[in-house]
């Protein structure tokens, strides 16, 4: 049997595991909010808030059926036709593994083929359940579509990988599956909210405020032994990658940068600004990848959304829509 014919067999073998065992704990939120055991499955291992206590709290966000709204990103592990699928969810901790998925179309065959976003066809993101360890990686496509990386999981406990792509001729997605290091598991509280992270010997500063249901600014700055960082080098088509995630239930939010290199008005450094909407109030994760001296480093922060906008109260006709910061940003789609 050749390789597209076994992987399509897998495929169909594996969407019949998917339909029992994982479906429930990979799936969240495809059909709206679930009963109990739903919920307890997303929470496999204690949340960031639950294990510990650094004054921080994240309120559980109300189902999309709930709300009308979509579900946001990396909650389930098929949407629009498209479903990831691992050849193995079981990954031994500490050790260099090769980590192989396909994605399948609405067509029950492998994708092969994907438009270039941010300078690479597919993003892979793997996080822990506690958001301690993030890891950002490009793996390889073979011409059957099979995307293969190596990965390794630094200790054991449940994992989380987000596969953010676009199919030619589709709309942008981002997909998750669960993953799990075998062992003793001991998750790690939520780190503390802070305005500043240090990496390497750099200093990013983070200014702006995360305003739930709004496209909120955030500007990065970047600073070495108490200088700026003037000559940021491009990485992913700009000069930050920022990855956002809300707390415990780990939904995966797009993050526009703001303008481009080589576009005659962004400067490379020391600030970076994104635009980035969150759906609730609670905790969130910031991921900033940067590029300096030729290496990629990762800045990360807890930050808090506020309170809701208050509703709009006007007795008359409600005013024409004015298009977001983020919808200003749209060549960004992920």
């Amino acid at each position: 049997m050749n390789t597209p014919a076994r992987l399509g067999a897998y495929a169909l073998g594996l969407v019949v595991i998917f339909g029992g065992a994982l479906g429930v704990g990979n799936a969240v939120g495809a059909t709206g909010p679930g009963p109990a055991a739903d919920a307890r499955t997303i929470h496999a291992a204690p949340s960031a808030s639950q294990a510990g206590d650094h004054g921080t709290h994240t309120e559980p966000a109300p189902g999309p059926a709930a709300t009308g709204e979509p579900v946001p990103g990396g909650l389930q592990v098929s949407q629009d036709g498209y479903t990831l699928l691992p050849q193995a969810t079981t990954v031994e901790p500490g050790e260099a593994t090769d980590f192989r998925f396909g994605v399948i179309g609405p067509d029950g065959k492998p994708v092969t083929a994907y438009r270039t976003e941010h300078g690479k066809r597919l993003h892979l993101i793997v996080v822990s359940r506690d958001l301690g360890s993030f890891q950002h990686l490009h793996p390889e496509l073979t011409d059957d579509g099979v995307w293969s990386v190596k990965l390794t999981l630094p200790e054991a406990g449940a994992y989380r990988a987000f596969a953010d792509f676009a199919p030619e001729g589709g709309r942008g997605l981002t997909l998750g599956v669960d993953l799990q290091a075998p062992g003793a598991q001991e998750p790690e509280a939520l780190p503390a909210t802070s305005r500043t992270a240090t990496v390497d010997g750099y200093t990013v500063t983070l200014d702006g405020d995360l305003t739930p249901g709004a496209s909120s600014k955030l500007t990065l700055k970047v600073g070495m032994d108490g200088r700026p960082v003037t000559d940021l080098q491009p990485y992913l088509g700009a000069y930050g990658h920022l990855v956002a995630l809300r707390a415990g239930d780990l939904a995966y939010l797009h993050v526009h940068p703001d303008g481009e290199p080589g576009d005659g008005t962004t400067l490379s450094g020391p600030q970076i600004t994104f635009y980035a909407e969150v759906p609730s109030r609670g905790d969130y994760r910031l991921f900033l990848d940067f590029q300096h001296e030729g290496t990629v480093r990762t800045a990360d922060f807890t930050v808090r959304a506020g309170e809701l906008p208050a509703p709009a109260t006007t007795s008359g006709p409600a005013p024409a829509a004015t298009p977001s910061a983020s919808a200003s940003h749209g060549d960004h789609d992920h």
